[in-house]
């Protein structure tokens, strides 16, 4: 049996016989006003973190989610995309198709507002999506990519590449790890499936995404997620996981390279009114201003009258690019 296919077995059982808590960390399920989210679909919540946000969601997008779950995001994704086939959810387990396709009944009986015509669940693989070229505003993934290899990797993240408008978004949640890990932990199936030993460190996540093509990159939010302790995992090292939040936007590639917002901010604090680097940042004296890594580097380099704060993992737009 493949990595995949034991993926596909659990995620089958889960689908049958819902596990609370089988990937997800303790995030707050967003609540928006006139949105009710049957509790099935909350138990069904198979993620590490939020794809939906509101800036992401304006003009009604069409949205694609890969990976349906219980219907959760399906469903939040709808409440900004009220229209016929609005949202597509993708996904290669027949039974978390069916066990979705059942939660939306509910859902349609408690939110007045919603349809099931909104919601156009299709069956197919992330790695070769059914999808038309350019069709999509907003694509989303929610702790599926980690699972994947390395070359699996970036066939999926070539998929959401090319179903993407221009300036459309790919907004993600996976597992991301900074230490090394064995061979041991690296081809266990279940580990993988289960959300654990698929975890890169973001830079190599962050390039697969830049090597796709996506000009712009935000991460939006890092925080814990496991530990793979050496009483528990055939490790010697306590590995922590951390879960991040993330989008990759399809601009065009910048000349000098991707713009890659880390939560770093430029504050100018000399005795001018403004510092301009003629490269289309400003400053405005004590101000501080997002930008990128990138920029913050030839700023600092630039003047030394620019204090350039440390990452905070967390940038929710505006700035510099």
């Amino acid at each position: 049996m493949s990595y995949l296919e034991a993926t596909n077995e659990l995620y089958k059982n889960a689908a049958l016989t819902p596990e609370v808590g089988l990937c997800c960390t303790t995030n707050p399920i967003w609540q928006f006003p006139g949105l009710s989210i049957p509790k099935i679909m909350q138990e069904m919540n198979y993620g590490c973190g939020s794809t939906v946000s509101a800036q992401d969601l304006v003009n009604n997008p069409k949205v694609l989610y890969v990976g349906v779950g219980g219907g959760m995001e399906l469903l939040q994704f709808s409440y900004f995309s009220r229209q016929k086939g609005g949202v597509t959810g993708v996904d290669v387990v027949d039974e978390m198709l069916e066990a979705s396709r059942e939660n939306f009944k509910i859902a349609e009986k408690e939110n007045s507002w919603f349809k099931n015509e909104y919601v156009n669940l299709v069956k197919g693989d992330a790695l070769n999506l059914p999808i038309a070229d350019h069709s999509i505003d907003v694509a989303a993934q929610n702790c599926l990519f980690n699972i994947f290899k390395a070359e699996d990797l970036k066939k999926a993240v070539a998929e959401m590449y090319r179903v993407l408008k221009p300036h459309g978004r790919l907004v993600m949640s996976d597992p991301t790890c900074e230490q090394p890990m064995n061979e041991t932990l690296r081809n266990d199936d279940r580990l993988r499936a289960l959300c654990l030993s698929g975890s890169i460190p973001i830079k190599d996540y962050v390039k697969v995404l830049t090597d796709a093509g996506f000009g712009t990159v935000e991460i939006r939010a890092r925080k814990s997620y496991r530990v793979l302790s050496p009483n528990h995992y055939p490790t010697d090292d306590l590995i922590f996981i951390e879960s991040i939040e993330i989008a990759a936007i399809k601009d065009p590639m910048p000349k000098d390279g991707p713009c890659i917002f880390t939560g770093k901010t430029a504050i100018y604090y000399g005795n001018e009114e403004y510092f301009d680097d003629k490269n289309g940042h400003v400053l405005m004296q004590n101000q501080p201003l997002a930008v990128c890594d990138k920029t913050a580097s030839a700023l600092q380099k630039s003047n030394s009258e620019i204090h350039i704060s440390k990452s905070t993992w967390h940038y929710n737009g505006g700035g510099c690019c």
